[in-house]
């Protein structure tokens, strides 16, 4: 199969911390107001627009229970089928949505829950495929995702880091195998070859995510962004706390990805309005995640440009401390430093001490060899 890895205009962006404003389901069934969040994020600045796409009745069963965060934030009385049926987004919004994304600037993507909506979001011939955390498990449909040929951008909320390698282990294969898995030993065979795993390099990032609406701080778990380090991958991270603390924090411990929910209003009815960002907000997020990302540098411990007026005006040299005779022997009561603008380093007044001075000195004088 033919796998393409990220552009290197992707890549370029990544590397400035690629920005997802989730839209998700905050569209609440309506066109408008889908285009709406277009827009803000469009006027946010994010990188890209992303939105959900599933079939309710193949997501969800009719006995399937909410989460507790969706029986707070909906009606308790309908089911999980009841409710995301009311959240589809229409096959032909899509076209419409991604068209009008262009036009501002922003990328258009969608999340695919299901084997016939991922079918559908091929023609829209998207950047990469975002695997979300509840899916991280689902092989059969992680392996379809995979077997696209387009980068994948993987979820792990709720995973431990055995299911995080078992995907990892699904996706090489659906890279490198020619037809599906027999079984589940089948991807393990195929993980333990170098070359399989090293397929993923470029390929795949994954995020660190904790699938909790909104996320309590104690939960969080930044550190956790280093453990799935440990897979060589690129890894970033997907936001459901309140407010932009914690993404910036991401952000400062080396996200390359940011995704976070966002809502025009979070007051308005539906599952995931209470733990996004309103319009004000996002913009803030990613004016400080740009703003951050300057200020991370490339880690070299050098003088910047800006410091080397201030490092010649606070920086002190060797200087008399008081009145010195030409061939007088240098003692260590003759020297002292101070800021002079010129001459020798302070280091190198030891040295002086026991030599012989070739001229005479007054009080506060630079020393000179």
């Amino acid at each position: 199969m033919i796998v393409t890895p990220f552009s290197q205009e992707q890549e370029s962006r990544m590397r400035s911390v690629y920005v997802i404003a989730e839209a998700g389901v905050n569209h609440n069934g309506n066109l408008d107001l889908a285009r709406k969040l277009v827009e803000a994020a469009a006027d946010a600045g994010a990188d890209a627009v992303k939105f959900q796409t599933f079939d309710a009745k193949k997501l969800a069963t009719a006995a399937a229970p909410k989460a507790g965060y969706q029986q707070r934030t909906t009606d308790a009385a309908e089911s999980q089928l009841e409710m995301l049926r009311k959240l589809e987004l229409p096959r032909e919004w899509h076209w419409e949505l991604r068209a009008h994304a262009r036009n501002l600037g922003v990328e258009f993507l969608s999340t695919a829950f299901d084997a016939g909506s991922l079918t559908f979001l091929e023609e829209l011939d998207m950047p990469f495929y975002k695997v979300p955390s509840g899916e991280l498990t689902n092989g059969p449909l992680l392996w379809q995702f995979a077997r696209q040929g387009r980068p994948l951008v993987v979820s792990t909320g709720m995973a431990t880091m055995s299911e995080v390698e078992q995907a990892l282990a699904v996706i090489a294969h659906a890279i490198n195998a020619d037809a599906e898995p027999t079984d589940a030993t089948d991807t393990w065979r195929g993980w333990s070859r170098p070359e399989w795993r090293a397929s993923l390099q470029g390929r795949v990032t994954l995020l660190h995510c904790t699938s909790q609406y909104p996320t309590p701080l104690n939960e969080v778990n930044l550190q956790a962004m280093d453990t799935l380090k440990a897979f060589g991958l690129p890894v970033g991270y997907s936001d459901h706390t309140e407010g932009i603390l914690i993404p910036m924090a991401a952000v400062a411990r080396g996200a390359t990805f940011i995704e976070k929910h966002f809502t025009l209003d979070r007051a308005m009815p539906g599952p995931d309005h209470k733990a996004s960002l309103e319009p004000a907000e996002l913009s803030l997020m990613i004016r400080q995640i740009r703003d951050l990302q300057q200020a991370m540098g490339d880690g070299a411990k050098c003088p910047q440009p800006s410091e080397w007026n201030t490092r010649q005006a606070a920086r002190q040299q060797v200087v008399a401390a008081r009145s010195i005779k030409s061939g007088a022997i240098f003692t260590r009561d003759d020297l002292t430093t101070a800021r002079s603008g010129r001459g020798l380093a302070p280091h190198l007044l030891w040295e002086l001490v026991g030599q012989t001075s070739g001229k005479a000195f007054e009080p506060g004088q630079v020393i000179e060899r």
